[in-house]
């Protein structure tokens, strides 16, 4: 077993600790945390507008009127629906940085090429605007390869030192401003010959071609149960070598699931039927409970039947945190990394999770989440309350005593095995006590 452990580590390693160095996926992840506060008050209002309690519409509109909605919705369609812009923001800096060049030129010049290949609209009196569509996450394919490209071409410009330097007299930021004239130029013309091209054939807007090209593709695939499967399995055996598995799956997924989360998001903001079961929220809030792996059970388990006095500290240690699904304590105290018996109920759960919360929520037993991007921090029962109204909660009450049964046994094996070294290892200084005491008595002649 230790022989299989460390191959499948050696294949592994390599390529997980690629994808986490990998520039453009550390840029795609500081885009998404930098924009990640934004989307959680996004969806605070759209709760608030649509909170699971039959009797709340009626008491909001006698409180403000008929319109009372709107006084949600406008906070929540300017932070959730225009969020691309705010993710390009935290790639343009990442890449910046990475590269060592002037972050602030490259969010500029970045947002501009977005904005050159993202159509405009005419009203009737003439005004001009660009559809929120196109800012949400539906353009944010075209925002995140926008950023890459247009940040790599900034970096380059700068490098072969195609600027217009100033005098060292001259202040710095009017320097810096006008060192970004020419890779500025550069990036829009490119982007503007790429905007008419698309203009010449019939998808006529760069925004279409990807939506149809990639993300469409993307997106049906990423709403079937068996990808979310494979996502899990290589999530999960991340982990158990002691690799950060939901951050390397996350970098790739979540501009996916978030897609995913706004449509059922916009779907239920019009009262409209929510479009997909799998989502981040289906990911964070229902199959991870407790953290990775579902551990939530495996922490009740060790507080409640812990014989072994190392695991009964971990069980205090280890169950507040997993009620806010942070369950590192757990990986890497336990442990789950590299132990072949934990690792088999931490591979499982989240095959057991996820199949079975597709199952009760494609069967109409629990709804679907209704697309509110609450913190993953959220304890369980009150995300599911606030996701899927009251089925939700009392189905993760059911998981976390699934979560429980499943790896009881499991851990029996483990802390039986800590116990019993304890109480041999009690007995043996017991025992040399015992002959200490009695080599000191006298003998008797």
């Amino acid at each position: 077993m230790e022989n299989a452990l460390d191959k499948l580590s050696e294949v592994l390693s390599p390529i997980a600790f690629k994808l986490d160095s990998n520039r453009y996926l550390t840029a795609v992840k500081a885009g998404f945390f930098g924009a990640m506060s934004l989307l959680i008050i996004g969806s605070i209002f759209l709760l608030f507008a649509n909170l699971p309690i039959e009797s709340y519409p009626g008491f909001m509109e006698g409180l403000l009127g008929a319109d009372w909605k709107s006084y949600f919705e406008v906070p929540y369609d300017m932070t959730m629906e225009i969020m691309t812009p705010f993710v390009m923001i935290g790639m343009a800096k990442s890449l910046a940085n990475y590269y060592k060049v002037d972050d602030i030129g490259a969010i500029l010049i970045s947002l501009v090429a977005f904005f050159v290949l993202t159509p405009t609209i005419t009203a009737a009196n003439e005004a001009r605007g660009i559809p929120m569509l196109n800012l949400s996450a539906s353009g944010l394919f075209v925002g995140m390869i926008s950023a890459i490209i247009a940040t790599e071409i900034y970096r380059l410009v700068i490098q072969k030192g195609w600027v217009i330097k100033l005098p060292d007299s001259v202040p710095s930021n009017v320097a810096r401003s006008f060192s970004a004239l020419v890779p500025g130029f550069i990036v829009i013309v490119l982007f503007n010959f790429i905007r008419i091209g698309f203009s010449l054939v019939s998808y006529e807007t760069a925004h279409a071609f990807i939506f149809e090209i990639l993300q469409t593709p993307l997106l049906a695939l990423s709403r079937t149960l068996p990808t979310t499967f494979i996502i899990f399995i290589f999530e999960g055996l991340l982990w158990s070598f002691g690799i950060h598995g939901s951050n390397i799956v996350g970098a790739v997924m979540n501009p996916i699931w978030l897609n995913l989360t706004a449509e059922n998001a916009t779907a239920f903001a019009a009262g409209n039927a929510l479009p997909n079961i799998i989502n981040a929220q289906f990911y964070n809030n229902f199959i991870k409970v407790g953290g990775a792996g579902a551990t939530l059970g495996l922490a009740l388990c060790i507080l409640l039947f812990a014989r072994s006095e190392q695991y009964k500290t971990l069980g205090k240690l280890a169950f507040v945190p997993g009620l806010f699904n942070i369950n590192e304590p757990l990986i890497f105290g336990l442990p789950i990394v590299l132990n072949p018996i934990m690792m088999i109920p931490f591979l499982l759960m989240p095959l057991v999770m996820s199949g079975l919360t597709y199952f009760v929520m494609s069967a109409g037993i629990v709804p679907y989440a209704n697309g509110a991007n609450i913190p993953w921090t959220t304890p369980p029962i009150i995300s599911g309350f606030l996701l899927s109204g009251w089925r939700g909660g009392a189905w993760q009450m059911v998981q976390i005593l699934l979560s429980a049964g499943i790896y009881y046994p499991f851990f029996r094996i483990v802390d039986q095995k800590a116990y019993q070294l304890e109480t041999e290892g009690t007995e043996g200084i017991e025992r040399v006590e015992d002959g200490a005491v009695q080599a000191t008595q006298p003998t008797e002649a």
